[in-house]
């Protein structure tokens, strides 16, 4: 059974989160009151195979703590972050990034789609259909950098990973809706991804933090993360407000990427 290590240990979200891991067998999990550094070098050392940290942790702290010990995976230059959102009527949505990475360039959006594919591929029960997010469906917006940033981001990836559904830019609703997302698409040639996406990429993390936060406050999701991309070993850096389920889901999505 795999080992998640919790450096937390005294926080009450925590200590419940660790027994209903181990009541229900999800996995073992290591409570106990560590430093990030110390933590992040049992991680290395093999006394755990990934770590969830972040409840009373910065994010600064957490992910510059992860850098510098645990390191990033060879040749990669980005690391990057995504959420798994369960909505209340079974849905289950990726969301990259939205912790990380602030003002993404085009070089670096396309790392986050190709980090978020292949996670995607280990936690969803389905074929990861990848938007790129914006104000503005296929050029419905006109000019503007943002879009231009997108056309650069889709030549980039589909050259590297022509193997990944990913399309943009898209309006959420055009992303997620196959009404709104088929009438959208129509005078675009269509698209694949349009309506049934259910891996979202933020243009930045603004858009990423904030659409996360309104999953869980207004659409009642447990949200899973930020799960952070690109480093030698898996690693959660949880929100400051993760519940107990939260957390749970966290481990759950996490082991996927052992």
């Amino acid at each position: 059974m795999h080992k998640i290590l919790f450096p937390e240990a005294n926080n009450e979200f925590i200590k419940s989160a660790v027994a209903a891991l181990a009541e229900q067998g999800i996995c073992e999990p290591i409570a106990e009151d560590l430093d990030l550094q110390t933590a992040s070098v049992k991680v290395i050392d093999g006394v755990a195979d990934a770590m969830i940290a972040g409840i009373d942790f910065t994010s600064r702290d957490v992910i510059l703590t992860v850098r510098d010990v645990i390191g990033m995976q060879e040749g990669r230059k980005t690391f990057s972050s995504l959420f798994v959102a369960k909505f209340p009527d079974g849905r289950t949505v990726i969301l990259s990034d939205g912790a990380t990475c602030k003002n993404p360039t085009a070089e670096q959006l396309a790392d986050i789609i190709e980090y978020a594919n292949d996670a995607a591929a280990k936690i969803l029960n389905d074929t990861p259909r990848l938007a790129i997010l914006s104000f503005s469906t296929f050029g419905s917006g006109g000019k503007d950098p943002s879009i231009d940033k997108t056309a650069e981001t889709l030549e980039i990836i589909r050259a590297r990973r022509p193997d990944i559904l990913v399309d943009g830019e898209m309006q959420l609703d055009a992303a997620v809706n196959p009404r709104v997302g088929e009438k959208k698409a129509a005078a675009h040639g269509g698209s694949e991804v349009a309506g049934r996406a259910n891996v979202l990429i933020a243009p930045d993390i603004n858009v990423g933090n904030i659409l996360y936060k309104s999953f869980e406050q207004f659409a009642g999701a447990t949200v899973a993360g930020p799960i952070l991309l690109g480093f030698n070993k898996p690693v959660s850096d949880l929100s400051r407000g993760s519940t107990v389920d939260d957390i749970i889901l966290t481990a759950e999505s996490l082991l996927k990427l052992v």
